[in-house]
């Protein structure tokens, strides 16, 4: 049996003969479809067929996306397509709130520029990209005409996740408000949630790009399957005739992952607090 190792060598020998990187315009356009699933809960269990048909495709909007990688060697800009409302024919305005910006990665400076609206005001949030520490397999599957690698990974889901937000968030900043500082052991102790990652890479790319804040593989990612969610390749393009310039967004409040983190769940809790009051009076 063919070790990894060999396996690329032959897939990159195989690729210097056809593409070439060096190029100063090289660049390449990959189309990616997302699909998630949600599990209804209990709530769900108290719907018909029918209902849950119908509940699924009121969500269909957020559930199904498009997204568009351009690459060059270095850098990407990752975009999510426009998608109309599946039942109104408007567009998604909450779930806007909560969804990933135009996204630009630098693979050699280790730099990440993401462009944020959060209820009418817009972030520009800078940070370093994701830290992942790849598990490389031997396994291999074709996707398209690319052969591709598997790779795993353990990532905490906060960091994944740091544009978004969900109630689960808003309770752990309330426990640890409640609670005050931990001890260095509490704190050892505390279970930090996890998101596993199954990616496939193709060295026939040789890039260390990928969708959303996947990267650092050598070759493109051209797969990904993480929590809920898989996002597949469906078309890729390389050297395409009509280039586009690959720009970092420049726009907005200059701040970080973990800072924006702060920022919506702040508001959100303010939100929360402001619906109670009403409530009460």
């Amino acid at each position: 049996m063919k070790t990894l190792t060999t396996k690329l060598s032959i897939l990159v020998f195989g690729l210097l003969m056809t593409l070439n990187l060096n190029a100063q315009d090289f660049q390449g356009q990959a189309t990616y479809i997302s699909k998630s699933t949600m599990d209804l809960g209990n709530w769900g269990k108290r719907l018909s067929e029918a209902q849950k048909k119908q509940v699924m495709a009121r969500l269909k909007n957020r559930l199904e996306k498009t997204y568009t990688l351009t690459f060059n060697k270095e850098e990407s800009i990752f975009k999510e397509g426009d998608k109309l409302d599946a039942m109104s024919g408007a567009t998604d305005s909450w779930g806007k709130n909560f969804a990933a910006g135009d996204q630009y990665k630098n693979v050699k400076t280790n730099t990440q520029i993401q462009d944020q609206e959060f209820y009418g005001k817009r972030f520009l949030v800078k940070d370093k990209l994701q830290k992942i520490e790849w598990v490389m397999g031997t396994e291999t599957k074709q996707i398209g005409n690319y052969t591709c690698f598997k790779a795993t990974a353990s990532i905490p889901t906060d960091e994944l996740t740091w544009y978004a937000f969900s109630w689960d968030k808003l309770r752990r900043n309330n426990a640890n408000v409640e609670t005050g500082k931990a001890t260095d052991k509490e704190e050892k102790e505390e279970e930090i949630p996890m998101t596993e990652v199954e990616a496939w890479y193709s060295p026939q790319i040789p890039v260390g790009h990928g969708p959303s804040e996947y990267w650092g593989l050598p070759g493109l990612i051209l797969e990904v399957s993480a929590g809920d969610t898989t996002m597949l390749c469906s078309k890729l393009v390389i050297n395409p005739e009509e280039k586009v310039e690959i720009e970092a967004p420049d726009k907005g409040k200059e701040t970080t992952k973990m800072e924006y983190q702060e920022t919506i769940v702040a508001k959100m809790k303010e939100f929360r607090d402001n619906r109670m009051g009403r409530s009460r009076g």
